[in-house]
């Protein structure tokens, strides 16, 4: 059984910065990899997606805001998250593919991702 665990979240002011972490069981080396949030009311949105050589996407509004990054070594994805926003406030996922690249359209692709961490709570306040 393959375990992401997610840990970083927390509560912070407008403006301010939080890096989350999700180490898997499984490794990072060789497959794609994302953060997804999802807001109270809203639909799960991908933020992020690294595959197993390195390459990055992400959503256009964090573009320049947050930054993806993994340590194979350490078998942990990263999300560094600056200047936060109210409109970042959201339950933060991990997710992990059984394939190393990434789908062209991942971050809007959920089902393309076979394993999930539980969560971690993000709240900006202005």
């Amino acid at each position: 059984q393959v375990q992401l665990v997610e840990s970083g979240g927390g509560s912070v002011q407008a403006g301010g910065s939080l890096r989350l972490s999700c180490v898997s069981s499984r490794g990072t080396w060789s497959s794609c990899m994302a953060w997804f949030r999802q807001a109270p009311g809203k639909e799960r949105e991908g933020v992020a997606t690294i595959n197993s050589d390195g390459h990055t996407n992400y959503r256009d509004s964090v573009m320049g805001q947050f930054t993806i990054s993994k340590d194979n070594g350490k078998s942990t994805l990263y999300l560094q998250m600056n200047n936060l926003q109210p409109a970042d406030t959201a339950m933060y996922y991990c997710a992990q593919s059984l394939y190393p690249g990434c789908m062209a359209n991942a971050l809007s692709a959920a089902s393309s991702f076979a394993y999930w961490g539980q969560g971690t709570q993000v709240t900006v306040s202005s």
